[in-house]
């Protein structure tokens, strides 16, 4: 039997019970970083509030469109424009087919031409009959004949009139570009007829670009006519230099929307949850550097510096 003192006879194991407060430790240090990250957050989210400059990546380009209609109806004969072509003022875009315009100019001066011989005519007659005497005529006569040259005289205005008129019609037949622009979406083609006042073509005008920011109502009261401005368009590193022209005054109220019967229309909302309404604040452009395309309805990020 072996002895127990031998030191060659191995000593019996001892089991060590698992040690059971490891996780527990962790727990006090999870929710110190979980507080940490939120004041963070939080912090970062003042400071965006109250202290940085106010700023959007809500923004867009915007320019004024110049549609236009032909002023007289005919065939277009003469389209020496291309979509997306820069085009200047006073420029032709269009040309309508003239022929019954300079038509009615020829038959508008003849109608004249006739209207003054017959107001010449008149006018002897009742001159004439003015110089004879009471023997010879009647005032009842007189009054008649000068009042056959009145009416002569009132045709001929009239004659004038159709004349100037006939001669706008026939220039109308030629459209021409009100500023410098681009011509956008170009759908007329030669041949095609023209009605008057059905859309033709569109400019947009050149000169007329600005961005549009779209601020929270709560950065409001941090922007300022004047301030300086910077923007960047979406795809281009370089930054537009601009300055605040104005604040909009007023946005759709979606609750004052009438129904059918008249009565107002008001959405329900959660009262705990209140999002913060979107003001349009327009910047004009200042510096545009050089290389970068604008097009009305870009996306823009804006800053308002301080």
């Amino acid at each position: 039997m072996p002895d127990r003192n031998d030191p060659a006879v191995g000593t019996p194991l001892k089991l060590v019970p698992a040690r059971h407060g490891a996780a527990p430790r962790l727990v006090p240090i999870l929710i110190t970083a979980m507080l940490v990250a939120v004041a963070a957050v939080c912090a970062w989210a003042a400071w965006q509030a109250y202290v940085a400059p106010p700023w959007t990546r809500d923004g867009t380009v915007r320019a004024n469109v110049v549609t236009l209609a032909p002023e007289v109806s005919g065939r277009i004969a003469g389209l020496p424009i291309a979509d997306n072509q820069y085009v200047h003022r006073g420029d032709l875009l269009i040309e309508i087919e003239a022929t019954d315009y300079a038509i009615a100019v020829d038959n508008a001066e003849a109608n004249l031409a006739q209207a003054r011989i017959n107001e010449a005519n008149r006018q002897s007659e009742a001159e004439r009959r003015l110089k004879l005497t009471d023997l010879s005529t009647s005032e009842e006569e007189r009054q008649t004949y000068l009042s056959a040259a009145q009416q002569a005289t009132a045709a001929v205005k009239q004659a004038l009139a159709a004349l100037a008129q006939a001669k706008v019609n026939l220039e109308r037949t030629r459209i021409t570009s009100p500023v410098n622009g681009f011509v956008t979406n170009l759908q007329a083609r030669i041949g095609d007829y023209g009605i008057t006042g059905q859309r033709l073509l569109t400019l947009v005008d050149a000169d007329s670009f600005w961005i549009d920011g779209y601020f929270e109502e709560t950065e409001l009261p941090a922007i300022h006519d004047g301030d300086h401005a910077r923007a960047r368009l979406i795809g281009w590193h370089d930054v537009i230099d601009g300055h605040v022209a104005g604040v909009a005054r007023g946005i759709v109220v979606p609750n004052a929307t009438a129904d059918a019967s008249g009565l107002a229309s008001v959405n329900p909302i959660f009262t705990w949850v209140r999002l913060a309404q979107r003001v349009p604040v327009h910047i004009a452009i200042d510096h545009l550097p050089e290389g970068v395309r604008l097009v009305a309805g870009q996306t823009a990020s804006v800053e308002i510096a301080k």
